[in-house]
């Protein structure tokens, strides 16, 4: 029986990574695969899943009004062997359902890598939908960025210019806008928790 995954970690703990590098693999099986990044990362990205390694892959790309179930309820008969979706924090609650129903009604199983929590500390809706339906959860792991700490980050803190921010925009694309921290230095850094 297929299950739904949920890869989540901070920033720069290589989500994209794993996933090309999952997608690589039923690939040189000759197994077909389908990858989805969402519309505010691929304007960013040219449409494709990106690796700050330098790895690339092609992706199809969803929006908030992306019917996954009827996107597949098309293909059930093309011996589909994964579906792989990168910066799944910005799923929606009922695309998770979908992705769910995908999974359950046509075997296939589904790998979704995201963000769990914003620079605020609260999750992500896609986040909060797959910690609420996902058959199994790995979290990827990351070292702190704090001075010399090596506890793992499980925090995300937001600068703009080099100065750290507290409030604004749920989502600003762009890993040079991002640190993370474990939750001890994100509390002393930020003050929000």
């Amino acid at each position: 029986m297929a299950k739904l995954h949920f890869y989540y970690s901070t920033m720069n703990a290589g989500k994209s990574t794993s996933l090309l590098q999952s997608n690589h693999n039923y690939k040189v099986r000759n197994l077909k695969t389908f990858i989805f990044t969402p519309k505010v990362d691929a304007e960013l990205h040219e449409g494709q899943i990106h690796s700050r390694l330098g790895v690339n892959e092609k992706a199809n790309v969803f929006d908030e009004g992306f019917n996954f179930y009827d996107f597949f309820k098309t293909r059930k008969d093309e011996k589909i062997s994964c579906i792989l979706v990168d910066e799944a924090q910005f799923l929606t609650e009922s695309q998770v359902k979908q992705l769910c129903n995908v999974c359950d009604s046509f075997n296939i199983p589904v790998m979704c890598y995201g963000i769990r929590t914003d620079f605020r500390g609260e999750l992500f809706t896609g986040s909060m939908s797959l910690l609420a339906y996902a058959d199994t959860m790995i979290e990827l792991k990351t070292i702190c960025e704090y001075e010399n700490c090596a506890r793992k980050a499980t925090m995300v803190a937001r600068y703009v210019d080099g100065k750290l921010v507290t409030v604004g925009e749920k989502v600003v694309i762009g890993g040079e806008h991002y640190k993370v921290y474990c939750r001890k230095h994100y509390r002393k850094i930020t003050g929000l928790i």
